[in-house]
């Protein structure tokens, strides 16, 4: 039999089973402590409140209180409160002098700042004085980090498809366990953004092959519930950050502990299994029929003998790249809504996710409702895949969310209630819309290309969370440009999701000539990826190195 009738040997050996739940339950570990590392940040760099250090009136007058050395050294701004980063330029004076004539030129902070710490015991912010002109830099760093998936995305996509699943999924997080450590001890902050930005590279790696590696192993009937269960784990990874920093109120501790499980889940290079998909699309037969015998056997199953027997030889089908992804036609039109879909996605769900901040609850309490909101949005998504389909889910999420964020635009601020739900409902939407994209992604890219796909949409998604904070600035221009942008991307989305076609219930496919609609002959398969320089010559069989598939 043939590579496309790999759907049958998985039935065979369990499209579901023992095996694969247990696969699934180990990989949940890593999402929940993904979303450590993804949003760790925001409360390692809660800003606090600063002042600048006056303690210059001390030398002349040791014996004064705080409230005179704020009154004579630090101005009132317009609301009556202490400026946080001007003070009153020093001067010579005895303490009877300045409280007789005042003071009246202003400065900015010379010797540093005083924070307040009742609340935090040590921030970013206060370890590395990134308030006043510094401020942006905790947001810069975020962006960087960001940056960081991007370039995951560019490099573990491809290698992906080229070394496997398994080692990259490895790799990646030997990379977030040691740069993430790494960072708890630096010195410097940019050093501490460098190494941030390492661990947003092998998070990237982590997260496609993840996706790919589940897409491979489960059945169609049950795809997206494994891959729902992932995306749940990550929810509830929110909320347990949300826990863990409301407890731990030092940067250095909290980036330890986020770091450190990474880690500890090393027991996956014994428990991980590779890709028999991608192992046959190697020629690698030996070893994918041993892991499929594996699983079978773990299931409970009997997998017949004649299902591994049926070889024949065929070319080795050489590994697509992302070039190959705009040659057929089908292909191209794919990769371009499904690219435009995981952008719009990732803009409305981090641009929302920093609107949503106007709850007016602090950020412990916000974070948890954030990471609660995502579970019954992601569980729905599974349900609604397998009833309305893959394309039909993907507009509707899409659709409702881009609507919800075009009325926002509608409602004046001075109803920030009003507001503040109808965000949280278009976050529900647009995380239910990300979670469908994952799947439909996931399927709509024949195997030997599918990691190269994904990693393209990944890479999308990461310029998409750069440019989203960006966004927001242009509220100062008008407060509903913002809004209108996060809108009108994802109704634009939703009606190209009708040129796709539907993969429900659809085995995954192997070759880019499957998904242009061409049959596979038995004889020789007429994949254009393996056309010697694309043209319409095919290379000579006798030339080309032979495996088996099934």
């Amino acid at each position: 039999m043939t590579m496309t009738d790999f759907g049958e040997i998985l039935k065979n050996v369990g499209e579901f089973g023992r095996f694969q739940k247990l696969f699934v339950f180990i990989l949940c570990f890593l999402h929940f402590f993904n979303a450590f590392h993804m949003f760790g940040q925001l409360f390692m760099a809660i800003s606090v409140p600063h002042r600048c250090n006056t303690s210059w009136i001390l030398e002349n007058s040791p014996n004064i209180t705080e409230e005179d050395q704020l009154n004579l050294t630090i101005p009132r701004n317009e609301h009556g409160s202490y400026e946080q980063c001007v003070m009153y330029t020093p001067v010579d004076w005895d303490l009877e002098s300045i409280q007789r004539y005042g003071l009246n030129d202003s400065e900015d902070c010379r010797n540093g700042w005083v924070y307040d710490t009742s609340q935090q015991k040590s921030t970013l912010v206060t370890e590395f004085n990134l308030v006043c002109h510094r401020k942006e830099e905790a947001d810069i760093s975020q962006a960087i980090y960001m940056a960081g998936l991007l370039i995951g995305a560019i490099i573990f996509g491809p290698l992906g498809d080229r070394i496997g699943r398994r080692p990259v999924i490895l790799i990646s997080m030997l990379l977030m366990f040691s740069f993430g450590m790494g960072a708890a001890f630096v010195t410097d902050f940019y050093v501490y953004t460098a190494l941030r930005c390492v661990v947003g590279i092998a998070m990237s790696g982590v997260l496609i092959n993840n996706l790919v590696l589940v897409a491979e192993w489960v059945g169609s009937s049950h795809r997206a519930c494994a891959t729902i269960i992932g995306h749940v784990c990550f929810a509830v990874g929110q909320m347990g950050l949300a826990g863990l920093a409301y407890g731990i109120r030092s940067w250095r501790l909290l980036q330890i502990v986020s770091s450190a499980p990474t880690g500890l889940l090393f027991f996956y290079i014994w428990f991980l299994p590779e890709s028999p998909r991608w192992l046959l699309t190697k020629g690698k037969n030996e070893k994918a029929k041993n892991l499929l015998q594996k699983a079978a056997t773990f299931n409970r199953r009997t997998l017949p003998e004649d299902l591994l027997t049926q070889l024949q030889e065929e070319k080795r089908i050489k590994s697509g790249s992302m070039v190959d992804m705009f040659r057929l036609p089908s292909l191209r039109r794919i990769t371009l809504v499904m690219s435009f879909i995981w952008f719009v996605n990732s803009l409305v769900y981090y641009g929302l996710s920093l609107n949503v901040g106007s709850f007016g609850l602090d950020i412990y309490l916000t974070q948890l409702i954030f990471g609660a909101v995502e579970i019954p949005s992601r569980l729905g998504s599974m349900f609604i895949v397998q009833i309305f389909g893959r394309k039909l889910s993907q507009s509707l999420c899409l659709f409702l969310g881009g609507t919800v964020c075009l009325i926002i635009t509608a409602i004046p601020r001075s109803l920030p209630v009003v507001v503040t739900v109808l965000a949280v409902i278009g976050k529900f939407a647009i995380a239910a819309s990300f979670s469908i994209s994952q799947i439909y992604a996931a399927e709509l890219f024949p195997t030997i290309i599918r990691q190269n796909g994904v990693g393209l949409c990944s890479m999308t998604a990461r310029v998409a969370g750069i440019i989203a904070p960006l966004i927001s600035l242009l509220d100062k221009h008008h407060p509903a440009i913002p809004m209108a942008i996060y809108g009108s991307g994802p109704i634009i989305g939703g009606l190209l999701c009708f040129i796709l076609p539907e993969t429900r219930n659809r085995d995954l496919q192997d070759h880019s000539h499957e998904a242009n609609g061409i049959p596979r002959s038995d004889n020789f398969p007429k994949d254009p990826l393996i056309y010697e320089n694309h043209d319409d010559k095919v290379v000579d069989p006798s030339q080309q190195q032979k495996t088996t598939h099934l």
